[in-house]
Protein backbone atom coordinates (compact mmCIF):
# COMPACT_ATOMS: atom_id res chain seq x y z
CA UNK A 1 0.00 0.00 0.00
CA UNK A 2 1.74 3.19 -1.54
CA UNK A 3 -0.45 5.65 -1.06
CA UNK A 4 -2.22 5.38 2.63
CA UNK A 5 -2.64 7.59 5.13
CA UNK A 6 -0.07 6.27 7.26
CA UNK A 7 1.97 5.86 4.44
CA UNK A 8 1.36 9.65 3.51
CA UNK A 9 2.30 11.01 7.02
CA UNK A 10 5.54 8.88 6.49
CA UNK A 11 6.34 10.80 3.96
CA UNK A 12 5.58 13.88 5.12
CA UNK A 13 8.97 13.39 7.54
CA UNK A 14 10.83 13.15 4.54
CA UNK A 15 9.39 16.20 3.13
CA UNK A 16 9.60 17.99 5.98
CA UNK A 17 13.94 17.58 6.05
CA UNK A 18 14.09 20.96 3.89
CA UNK A 19 11.30 22.58 5.24
CA UNK A 20 13.33 21.97 8.34
CA UNK A 21 17.01 23.29 6.90
CA UNK A 22 15.50 26.03 4.89
CA UNK A 23 13.62 27.24 7.79
CA UNK A 24 17.65 28.51 9.29
CA UNK A 25 18.37 30.47 5.71
CA UNK A 26 14.92 32.33 5.99
CA UNK A 27 15.32 35.79 6.45
CA UNK A 28 13.90 35.70 9.76
CA UNK A 29 15.28 36.44 13.42
CA UNK A 30 17.56 34.04 14.91
CA UNK A 31 14.81 33.18 17.82
CA UNK A 32 11.99 32.92 15.41
CA UNK A 33 14.12 30.87 13.16
CA UNK A 34 14.52 28.82 16.20
CA UNK A 35 10.74 28.55 16.96
CA UNK A 36 9.31 27.95 13.62
CA UNK A 37 12.32 25.23 13.12
CA UNK A 38 11.12 23.32 16.52
CA UNK A 39 7.88 23.73 16.07
CA UNK A 40 7.91 21.80 12.17
CA UNK A 41 10.10 19.36 13.77
CA UNK A 42 7.91 18.51 17.06
CA UNK A 43 4.85 18.19 14.60
CA UNK A 44 6.87 15.84 11.69
CA UNK A 45 8.36 13.88 15.02
CA UNK A 46 4.91 13.23 16.31
CA UNK A 47 3.76 11.44 13.01
CA UNK A 48 6.18 8.61 13.75
CA UNK A 49 3.73 7.87 16.50
CA UNK A 50 0.56 8.49 14.72
CA UNK A 51 0.82 6.67 11.57
CA UNK A 52 1.81 3.77 13.35
CA UNK A 53 -1.67 4.00 15.66
CA UNK A 54 -3.84 4.65 12.40
CA UNK A 55 -1.87 2.55 10.33
CA UNK A 56 -3.31 -0.69 12.62
CA UNK A 57 -6.55 1.39 13.62
CA UNK A 58 -7.42 1.47 9.47
CA UNK A 59 -5.72 -1.63 8.67
CA UNK A 60 -4.07 -0.39 6.79
CA UNK A 61 -0.61 -1.86 7.93
CA UNK A 62 2.05 -2.90 4.72
CA UNK A 63 5.92 -4.14 4.31
CA UNK A 64 6.52 -0.95 1.90
CA UNK A 65 4.92 1.14 5.57
CA UNK A 66 7.32 -0.72 7.75
CA UNK A 67 10.14 -0.41 5.81
CA UNK A 68 9.28 3.37 4.77
CA UNK A 69 9.29 4.49 8.80
CA UNK A 70 12.34 3.72 10.39
CA UNK A 71 14.05 5.25 7.21
CA UNK A 72 12.24 8.36 7.62
CA UNK A 73 13.05 8.64 11.22
CA UNK A 74 16.63 8.02 10.63
CA UNK A 75 16.53 10.35 7.61
CA UNK A 76 14.46 13.24 10.20
CA UNK A 77 16.90 12.78 13.06
CA UNK A 78 20.49 12.73 10.81
CA UNK A 79 19.44 15.72 9.06
CA UNK A 80 18.33 17.99 12.10
CA UNK A 81 21.99 16.51 13.74
CA UNK A 82 23.97 18.02 10.84
CA UNK A 83 21.83 21.23 11.41
CA UNK A 84 22.55 21.48 15.02
CA UNK A 85 26.17 20.41 14.49
CA UNK A 86 26.60 22.89 11.53
CA UNK A 87 24.68 25.95 14.21
CA UNK A 88 27.36 24.67 16.80
CA UNK A 89 24.74 23.13 19.51
CA UNK A 90 25.61 19.98 18.99
CA UNK A 91 29.05 18.28 19.05
CA UNK A 92 30.12 16.28 15.86
CA UNK A 93 31.46 12.94 18.06
CA UNK A 94 27.75 12.81 19.06
CA UNK A 95 26.76 12.97 15.31
CA UNK A 96 28.99 10.59 14.42
CA UNK A 97 27.99 8.23 16.86
CA UNK A 98 24.00 8.68 15.93
CA UNK A 99 24.83 8.56 12.65
CA UNK A 100 27.29 5.85 12.56
CA UNK A 101 25.01 3.57 14.72
CA UNK A 102 22.02 4.39 12.40
CA UNK A 103 23.81 2.81 9.33
CA UNK A 104 25.68 0.09 11.09
CA UNK A 105 22.36 -1.42 12.52
CA UNK A 106 20.60 -0.51 9.65
CA UNK A 107 23.06 -2.97 7.72
CA UNK A 108 22.95 -5.33 9.82
CA UNK A 109 19.20 -5.69 9.80
CA UNK A 110 19.17 -6.05 6.38
CA UNK A 111 21.73 -8.41 6.45
CA UNK A 112 19.98 -10.40 8.96
CA UNK A 113 16.98 -10.25 6.83
CA UNK A 114 18.64 -11.81 4.15
CA UNK A 115 19.57 -15.00 6.06
CA UNK A 116 16.27 -15.26 7.94
CA UNK A 117 17.00 -14.59 11.34
CA UNK A 118 15.50 -10.71 11.48
CA UNK A 119 13.76 -11.63 15.01
CA UNK A 120 17.15 -11.77 16.70
CA UNK A 121 17.42 -7.81 15.61
CA UNK A 122 13.93 -7.20 16.24
CA UNK A 123 13.04 -3.54 17.62
CA UNK A 124 13.45 -3.57 21.31
CA UNK A 125 12.67 -1.21 24.41
CA UNK A 126 16.14 -0.02 24.86
CA UNK A 127 16.24 1.31 21.01
CA UNK A 128 12.81 2.93 21.23
CA UNK A 129 13.73 4.54 24.76
CA UNK A 130 17.25 5.98 22.46
CA UNK A 131 14.50 7.06 19.74
CA UNK A 132 12.02 9.11 22.44
CA UNK A 133 15.32 10.58 24.13
CA UNK A 134 16.54 11.90 20.87
CA UNK A 135 12.97 13.33 19.45
CA UNK A 136 13.36 15.10 23.11
CA UNK A 137 16.80 16.75 22.77
CA UNK A 138 16.87 17.73 19.02
CA UNK A 139 14.01 20.25 19.20
CA UNK A 140 15.43 21.50 22.87
CA UNK A 141 18.12 21.63 20.68
CA UNK A 142 16.50 23.48 17.78
CA UNK A 143 14.82 25.99 20.34
CA UNK A 144 18.20 27.06 21.81
CA UNK A 145 16.61 29.39 24.35
CA UNK A 146 14.72 29.94 27.32
CA UNK A 147 11.46 27.57 27.54
CA UNK A 148 9.08 29.78 29.77
CA UNK A 149 11.45 31.87 30.91
CA UNK A 150 13.06 28.75 33.26
CA UNK A 151 14.60 25.84 30.89
CA UNK A 152 17.85 26.95 29.52
CA UNK A 153 16.68 24.54 26.10
CA UNK A 154 20.33 24.59 24.87
CA UNK A 155 21.91 23.12 28.54
CA UNK A 156 19.04 20.53 28.60
CA UNK A 157 19.40 19.82 24.66
CA UNK A 158 22.99 18.98 25.41
CA UNK A 159 22.59 16.56 28.60
CA UNK A 160 19.75 14.68 26.56
CA UNK A 161 21.88 14.30 23.53
CA UNK A 162 24.76 13.23 25.60
CA UNK A 163 22.64 10.46 27.09
CA UNK A 164 20.98 9.29 23.37
CA UNK A 165 24.60 8.94 22.50
CA UNK A 166 25.18 6.68 25.32
CA UNK A 167 22.23 4.77 25.14
CA UNK A 168 22.50 4.55 20.99
CA UNK A 169 26.04 3.02 21.66
CA UNK A 170 24.19 0.73 24.52
CA UNK A 171 21.39 -0.63 22.05
CA UNK A 172 23.85 -1.07 19.06
CA UNK A 173 26.09 -3.61 21.41
CA UNK A 174 22.60 -5.02 22.61
CA UNK A 175 21.79 -5.67 18.96
CA UNK A 176 24.99 -7.37 17.84
CA UNK A 177 25.20 -9.42 21.05
CA UNK A 178 21.32 -10.77 19.67
CA UNK A 179 23.18 -11.28 16.17
CA UNK A 180 26.75 -12.51 16.96
CA UNK A 181 25.45 -16.15 17.38
CA UNK A 182 23.81 -15.84 13.55
CA UNK A 183 27.04 -14.15 12.38
CA UNK A 184 29.45 -16.94 14.29
CA UNK A 185 27.19 -19.52 12.27
CA UNK A 186 27.87 -18.04 8.94
CA UNK A 187 31.09 -17.25 9.56
CA UNK A 188 32.19 -20.82 10.45
CA UNK A 189 30.06 -21.68 6.66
Amino acid sequence: MFLTIPTIMTWTRIVAIPLIVGVFYAPLDPATRNLIATVMFVIFAATDWLDGYLARKLNQTSSFGAFLDPVADKFLVCASLLVLVHLQRADVFVAMIIIGREIAISALREWMAQIGASRSVAVHMLGKVKTTVQMVAIPFLLYDGRLFEVIDTGVWGTWLIWIAAVLTVWSMVYYLRKALPEIRARVKK
